[in-house]
């Protein structure tokens, strides 16, 4: 069993500028690059020595693997456009943690997940080798091709079906997405008193290193976690002002006050 031969990228949004950039660092042969921005394309498409197109109708059969690294809601649609395109041996995934596998099942025999656990953004460069690579595939040749490929960029590989990977998503959404917005909500706070953000990131640090090495419920302060009233009564005094931060603040401080 071998790693896919070459590779067809759908998508270059940040997810797929990022994967496409790191299996051609790999060594992996990338022959084209869609994205219906012909700029994405373009970029994508230089920095790893493909084909740009700018319309499915372009994509050509062939490549040993066509990865959709597209929206969520686009995965289908556009399964179904690329499915007289290609043959029945084209082998196709997507990079979605919350659409299921089966979504491809209709197009494609051979279909599949490699879903890269991580935030991307496009200014920022991700450290590929820790980033958790989670494969699956129900044709057990596919699934072996995905985690060798998987290892061609990441120490972290995995197995993780459609169901535990729902589940995985929706715990992703509260360490990164809600964190990020918390980190947000500080900043607001902060701004607002004319005071910097940075003076935040020294605990914001401390929080993320504790919990790589106790368990996140272990590490808990504040005074939620004390029982501290006449505390929490003098924040929401000053939240009056931002209702929706008031709000934030009261629904997190009641979760953590039932857990302890």
């Amino acid at each position: 069993m071998a790693t896919p031969q070459n590779i067809t990228l759908i998508g270059a949004g940040n997810v797929g500028y990022h994967l496409g950039r790191r299996l051609h660092a790999a060594g992996m042969e990338i022959v084209q690059v869609f994205s219906r921005d012909a700029e994405k394309a373009r970029e994508l498409a230089e920095a790893t020595g493909a084909e740009a197109a700018t319309g499915l109708e372009q994509i050509q059969p062939g490549a040993s693997l066509y990865i959709l690294a597209i929206a969520d809601d686009a995965i289908a649609p556009v399964a179904q456009q690329l499915q007289p395109k290609l043959t029945v041996e084209s082998a196709v995934v997507h990079t979605s943690g919350a659409t299921p596998s089966t979504v491809l099942a209709p197009y494609f025999p051979k279909y599949g997940i490699f879903y890269p656990l991580q935030t991307f953004s496009r200014e920022r460069e991700p450290d590929f080798s820790t980033i958790p690579i989670c494969i699956y595939s129900p044709k057990q040749e596919l699934e072996g091709q995905l985690a060798m490929l998987g290892r061609q960029v990441s120490q972290s590989v995995h197995r993780i079906d459609d169901e535990q990977r729902a589940v995985l998503h929706v715990a992703a959404v509260f360490v990164n997405n809600f964190s990020n917005h918390l980190f947000h909500i500080g900043q607001e706070i902060l701004n607002e008193e004319q005071l910097p953000f940075e003076l935040l990131l020294p605990l914001i640090r401390e929080t993320v290193d504790k919990v790589e090495r106790h368990p996140p419920k272990a590490m808990q302060t504040g005074p939620a976690r004390r029982g501290d009233q006449e505390t929490i009564i003098r924040h929401l005094a000053y939240l009056k002002k931002s209702p929706n931060f008031e709000k934030v603040y009261k629904v997190l401080t009641k979760s953590i006050g039932e857990i302890y």
